[in-house]
Parts: C-alpha cells; sequence; structure tokens
C-alpha cells in the first residue's frame, strides 16, 4: 500500500473555504480506482493545519490520483489558502498489509 501524509497549513480567514473545497476533493478521492482511504484531520490544538491521510493501493494508483480533475480543482483552489506549501511525507503502511 502507498501512503501519505499531506501536511497543510491554512490561512485562518480561508478555513471555511478550505474545508469545503477539500470535502469535494475527498468525496470524488475515495471513489478512484485503487484508492484505500482518504482521511482528512483537522488538528483540534492548531486548527490551521491539517492532515490528509492518503493510502492507495500502488504508486502507480496514488500518481493517478494527481492526474484527475477533481484534484486538479482541489490544487489550484486551495493554493492561495495555505499560509505555506503543502508537505507530503511518503510512509511505509506495515497494517494493514496491501
Amino acid at each position: 500500500m502507498h501512503v501519505t501524509l499531506v501536511h497543510v497549513h491554512v490561512r485562518p480567514d480561508s478555513l471555511a473555504a478550505f474545508i469545503e473545497a477539500t470535502r469535494a476533493n475527498h468525496e470524488a478521492s475515495v471513489k478512484e480506482p485503487g484508492n484505500r482511504r482518504f482521511d482528512v484531520l483537522q488538528d483540534p490544538s492548531e486548527p490551521t493545519h491539517f492532515i490528509l491521510y492518503e493510502a492507495y493501493a500502488t504508486a502507480e494508483d496514488a500518481m493517478a490520483h494527481k492526474q484527475t480533475a477533481h484534484y486538479a480543482i482541489w490544487r489550484d483552489a486551495v493554493a492561495s489558502m495555505m499560509a505555506e506549501p503543502r508537505q507530503g511525507v511518503p510512509m511505509q503502511a506495515l497494517f494493514p498489509a496491501g
């Protein structure tokens, strides 16, 4: 399984718009072939910090996600909402396997 934790720091004045744009991306992403999870997490102690937990069956499935129309719409919509560039951290999934 191919897992990435994407850390996003959002400008405080963009919270509601970011959440709405990310909800739409989540709803489409979970329907993609190869998608295992696409969780959107908000840090309760720092509400402008989000983690997107993206799990795909393969690295190819994860790359295909970045070619979708919904990803491009999300990427472009939230670019100006970020307080700093988002950071994707690849992780090795141990359990569950595959």
